[in-house]
């Protein structure tokens, strides 16, 4: 059977989960000519190029009345170009295109195109075989979809009835009324708590997305990361291809208006919210650490054991294993550009959330008061360390982690300085960084289910 280059890369993907994990991660990075900055990671172990090109425009600069602009915008580029000058098109490809030529385009060369928006970032991704005669193509057709998206007012008109449907289908559930308390309550109003409505979409039309884009996707604001079978010479010549239909910048690059960090709480908060619903879904927390802060590998070892660490962490032994208040608890981080929530989650019967509210928080006050045992910190470092290949044992695995160090400016060496600097670890660095940032008596509590 003929094999299509679809077959072939998704072959060779397959195969890049047996590899081992680079002994050394070698990153190059630079700044072009226009400001846009890249990071490569040249891997000739497979045919393969995954990139990733991220922007600061992700929801953080949403207008609150117009959450979800982010989202629906990054969603709404996969859904057309628009008509361009005939000679500056390269490739066999037409003037303009609809959702269905984008789709037939990319499976003709058998590569993936994404674009997509979270808190902080939209992102673009692009993986293709890295046979010069596939990839040109490729990245021609991602550099139109990147800088002349159509924004087809029909195409919004259904997405936003199609979104529409899923947010009043989502706030029928139990999840969403205690994710959307818990973000409020930790938050306030820090863009990390805006969310998308059925109010915010109405707002929203495809002149906003256009004003958006033209404001914020922009060159000298790139930050394009590359792993894969190219050189430097080749990633040079596919950043400047991919970001050549974007508009022209004048000289200098104007900074964005800075957002305001999260305000930390100075008194507990408690929801408690009647909701017709077998289980009752229970969040504990507050705002967290910057990713850039010093203290992320004492807090990462710290919650593997207080709640990140599954059925050996001492709030499943506490929770569950001892009380069987819960079928499932855990804990976590989540570091940004801002301070990210930490938070404890579990669901559980109406008439024991009280009591496994009680626990969880006393388990979490030991913790922040004592710190691991010596036991508890070998385990931790036996896992994490441990697994740590197997964040790095293929292209795309390896891509996200350079993405996060060019977007939180991690220095160049930190993939391979990390199981040193895991190692170093000590139990009283863990009492000491969980002290700095977390105050159990100041927590957001919300119980969503059962009787008010």
């Amino acid at each position: 059977m003929f094999a299509t280059p679809k077959m072939v890369l998704c072959a060779i993907a397959a195969a890049a989960f047996g590899l081992n994990a680079r002994a050394a991660v070698p990153i190059q990075h630079w700044t072009l000519a226009n400001g846009a900055q890249v990071w490569l990671s040249s891997v000739d172990t497979l045919p393969i190029l995954d990139l990733q090109l991220d922007f600061d425009a992700g929801s953080r600069r949403d207008p609150a009345a117009q959450a979800g602009l982010a989202s629906v915008t990054a969603g709404m580029v996969e859904k057309g170009v628009r008509a361009a000058p005939a000679a500056s098109i390269p490739g066999p490809y037409p003037q303009a295109m609809d959702q269905n030529a984008l789709g037939e385009a990319w499976a003709d060369l058998g590569a993936n195109f994404d674009a997509s928006a979270g808190s902080e970032r939209t992102s673009f991704t692009l993986r293709t075989l890295s046979d010069p005669a596939l990839l040109d193509k490729a990245v021609a057709l991602a550099a139109r979809q990147i800088g002349e998206p159509s924004f087809p007012e029909d195409i919004w008109q259904r997405e936003r009835e199609r979104i529409g449907a899923a947010i009043k289908e989502a706030n029928t559930k139990p999840a969403t009324a205690a994710s959307r308390a818990f973000a409020q309550g930790v938050y306030g109003r820090h863009p990390y708590g805006q969310e998308a409505t059925e109010a915010t979409l109405a707002r929203i039309d495809t002149a906003a997305m256009r004003a958006r884009y033209e404001q914020l996707i922009v060159p000298c604001r790139a930050k394009l990361s590359i792993v894969g079978n190219v050189t430097r010479p080749q990633a040079e010549s596919i950043a400047m291809t991919l970001l050549s239909r974007l508009p022209a910048q004048p000289a200098g690059c104007a900074a964005l208006p800075p957002v305001p960090d999260v305000a930390m709480l100075t008194a507990p908060k408690e929801e408690r919210i009647p909701f017709d619903s077998a289980q009752a879904h229970v969040f504990i927390g507050e705002p967290g650490y910057l990713r850039s802060d010093p203290d992320h590998f004492a807090l990462t070892l710290g919650n593997y054991v207080l709640g990140g660490g599954g059925f050996v962490s001492r709030l499943t032994d506490q929770v569950r294993e001892k009380r069987g208040l819960t079928y499932s608890i855990y804990s976590g981080f989540s570091p940004g550009l801002h301070a990210g929530a930490f938070r404890i989650g579990f669901q559980t019967r109406p008439d024991q959330a009280a009591e496994a509210v009680k626990v969880s928080r006393e388990v979490l006050a030991k913790f922040v008061a004592e710190g691991p045992t010596e036991t508890e910190l070998k385990a931790a470092k036996d896992n994490v360390i441990g697994g740590f290949p197997l964040l790095l044992d293929s292209n795309r695995k390896l891509l996200g982690n350079i993405a996060n160090i060019a977007w939180y400016g991690l220095p160049l060496d930190y993939l391979d300085t990390w199981t040193a600097r895991m190692n170093a670890v000590t139990a009283a660095d863990i009492k000491a960084a969980f002290a700095r940032k977390l105050q159990p008596e100041r927590m957001v509590t919300v119980v969503v289910g059962g009787a008010s």
